[in-house]
């Protein structure tokens, strides 16, 4: 490491709570695809910030937005009518059945919104004292201490405790241990259609439609956590337009805005009667700056068809590394997943490779411990999937078993 990262890490240390495990990189800037170090190495990166900037980093387009958008409006908050945040509502409810926004700043308080909407709906609408929700194993929320509640991994709550009550979780794939938990205090069901930090998990479709079929069938809401594999990601616009699903509560982020902090809780008309003036709100949530941004993102994944390209082109590479698995017995035990929302499963602990694609100027992400994911830009060339192909199946090679 040279210098001016080692003097990096020592400030940070000095500086910041150690809530990070940081990787060996400290990124300068970013173009598209590409990253670059403090001392200017280059970098593909696989990762887009945790599918995040999906159209890349440093988008033209949208850094017009962003700079015109800073010059005329940035924020008043929502005691004000803004018509930044009603484009976007606009143009983000078109891409599916859903007909009510509610705007916010990240991940787990879009998913905080589902939860405080399905109990107030069924409190207040249905007139039913609902109140809990039901999550499946493998699935991850969020940070907050609700949706650390309803992610049920003991290592994201060590040292949490007391949980939130009216959290509870079932087996995934099981439809009838999920039958037996859904009760007269049954709120709803949260489910991410592909389980992200899970390790790339696609729901099997008819366990799929099962959960929603059951859910209708009790009269629960059934709520989908469109935050990682939203915005495009799995080759639609929702992953759960794969399946053919219409929830009744959509939660989405990360994508929306292309790297600034932006959120959406969607949902139905009908479901959207359990918020009232009031009864939920966010100073920040879609800001006229983030709105713009935020629009701008929806309008470009349409026109440009980003959707059909994350289908095509994780179909292809996908299939390259299958191929490369049957051709390197040992090293690939499968790959999953949903357009460029893909799981590389190693039949090994991945460590080793991981570090070895990082020296290969190569980021991914590893999770689950033998989980190569990767969640590269929507944009990225084609060229650059194939590089990374080519340095994964070289490195396999080396640590192909004997």
């Amino acid at each position: 490491m040279s210098e001016r990262f080692e003097a990096l890490k020592a400030r940070e240390e000095s500086l910041l709570c150690r809530t990070y495990g940081r990787y060996p990189i400290s990124v300068a800037r970013g173009q598209g695809s590409r990253l670059w170090d403090v001392d200017g190495r280059e970098y593909v990166d696989l990762l887009s910030g945790i599918a995040v900037t999906s159209l890349g980093h440093c988008h033209e387009e949208l850094a017009e937005v962003a700079a015109a958008q800073a010059r005329k409006l940035v924020h008043v908050s929502n005691l004000f009518y803004q018509e930044e945040q009603l484009d976007l509502a606009e143009r983000l409810l078109s891409t599916s059945h859903c007909a009510k926004a509610f705007f916010c700043n990240s991940g787990a308080e879009a998913n905080e919104a589902a939860i405080k909407l399905a109990r107030r709906y069924m409190q207040r609408v249905q007139g039913r004292e609902a109140y809990e929700i039901i999550t499946l194993t493998g699935a991850f929320h969020g940070r907050t201490l609700a949706t650390v509640a309803a992610t049920g991994q003991a290592r994201f709550q060590d040292g949490f405790f007391p949980m939130p009550e009216g959290f509870r979780q079932v087996p995934v794939g099981d439809i009838e241990a999920l039958r037996a938990a859904v009760g007269p205090q049954t709120a709803g069901v949260l489910v991410e259609v592909v389980q992200g930090e899970g390790g790339v998990c696609p729901l099997d479709s008819d366990y799929a439609h099962a959960v929603q079929a059951l859910c209708r069938e009790k009269g629960v809401l059934f709520m989908t956590d469109e935050i990682q594999a939203g915005m495009c990601r799995t080759g639609r616009f929702w992953s759960f337009q794969n399946y053919g699903l219409e929830p009744d509560i959509v939660s989405c982020a990360k994508a929306l805005a292309n790297g600034l902090p932006m959120g959406a809780m969607m949902t139905t008309d009908e479901v959207a009667r359990g918020f009232v003036a009031g009864s939920h709100a966010t100073t920040f949530g879609a800001g006229a700056l983030v709105s713009a941004v935020a629009s701008k993102t929806v309008e470009i994944m349409l026109r440009d068809d980003l959707a059909g390209r994350a289908a095509a082109e994780g179909a292809r590479i996908m299939d390259r590394f299958r191929a490369m698995g049957e051709k390197l017995p040992g090293t690939i035990d499968h790959v999953r997943g949903l357009g460029l929302m893909i799981g590389v499963v190693l039949a090994f602990p991945g460590k080793d490779v991981w570090q070895a694609l990082i020296d290969r100027g190569f980021i991914c992400n590893l999770t689950q411990d033998c989980v190569l994911r990767l969640l590269p830009a929507l944009t990225i060339p084609r060229a650059d999937l194939d590089a990374f192909a080519d340095a994964l199946e070289d490195i396999l090679s080396a640590h192909r078993p004997a």
